[in-house]
């Protein structure tokens, strides 16, 4: 499927004579293949209408996302197990109640020992509702009688295969926004929320607990070039600036480079590939943090 959100609206005509001729032979095509011609042909008026200045960018962009979570899984939008905040359960109450309150997260996997050994989520409101049952209770210990483990909801774990649009009907069936994600063997991959589903529709959604960088994911410099943050998603890129870079192979823009390199690039070293030029400029242990494109 092709990643630049302006799909050629041709296609869908070639499609429509295509479905016709099939119909004169009876060969109609089945229930998924007549959704997708369906789904094809939305997607080909918004991208006409767009093009033709009938549908805003930000419009035609909210519309094809939603058009889009058929087509694509959770471990293509998930926050990596690098980038998820957890909390050890062996920490002491104190400490720990410190670091729940300071993330600007409400959720957080609880492990211990082992980051695959997570044992549950917690979030914030419960453990302020126990810290408070402790607090004006008889219980002598206090505080320190916080057992986390016993506080916290029980882990929901997802395939990392898990088609998006699927994804969310379950998290609204079973009234939970939180999932981790786990590859075949099991293996933590990642989480999703929700609010990940609900920004590849809407956009970027921040409150006032998010942190927000000035520079973050993409910038451009004064000299036209445009810098980029390694783990940003090729999506969102090509949401951003209307390009067409393709995701079949590689979900970020330096899983992109990698993939097309067959290698992992050392920094200052230049690509070019899919009309576009690729500069390393940043790299930190084997991944690479910072990229410099340019339009061939």
């Amino acid at each position: 499927m092709p990643s630049d959100p302006a799909t050629p609206a041709p296609a869908s005509l070639l499609r429509r004579a295509l479905n016709r001729i099939l119909r004169l032979f009876h060969l109609l095509p089945d229930h998924e293949t007549a959704m997708e011609a369906l789904r094809d042909d939305i997607a080909g008026a918004i991208a006409l209408g767009h093009s033709e200045g009938a549908v805003e960018k930000a419009d035609r962009d909210r519309l094809l996302g939603a058009l889009d979570l058929g087509h694509r899984t959770v471990d293509e939008i998930m926050r990596h197990r690098r980038q998820i905040e957890m909390i050890d359960a062996d920490l002491p109450p104190r400490e720990l109640i410190t670091r729940v309150l300071a993330s600007p997260y409400t959720r957080l996997p609880v492990y211990r020992g082992s980051d695959e050994n997570i044992l549950g989520v917690i979030h914030a409101k419960d453990l302020l509702r126990e810290v408070d049952r402790l607090v004006r209770g008889e219980d002598t210990q206090g505080i320190d009688g916080l057992d986390i483990v016993k506080v916290a909801m029980k882990p929901y774990f997802i395939p990392e295969t898990t088609a998006l649009d699927e994804q969310m009907r379950e998290f609204l069936a079973r009234r939970t926004h939180f999932a981790l994600v786990v590859d075949e063997y099991g293996a933590l991959q990642g989480l999703i929320t929700l609010e990940d589903i609900l920004e590849e529709i809407v956009g970027e959604i921040t409150d006032e607990f998010d942190v927000v960088k000035k520079d973050e994911g993409l910038t451009q410099a004064e000299d036209g070039d445009w810098l980029v943050d390694g783990a940003m998603t090729i999506r969102d890129l090509n949401r951003a600036t209307d390009w067409g870079l393709p995701d079949d192979e590689a979900n970020t823009v330096a899983g992109l480079v990698i993939h097309e390199a067959q290698m992992i690039p050392a920094e200052g070293q230049v690509f070019g590939f899919h009309g576009f030029r690729f500069e390393v400029v940043a790299r930190r242990e084997n991944r690479i943090t910072r990229l410099k494109l340019r339009r061939l």
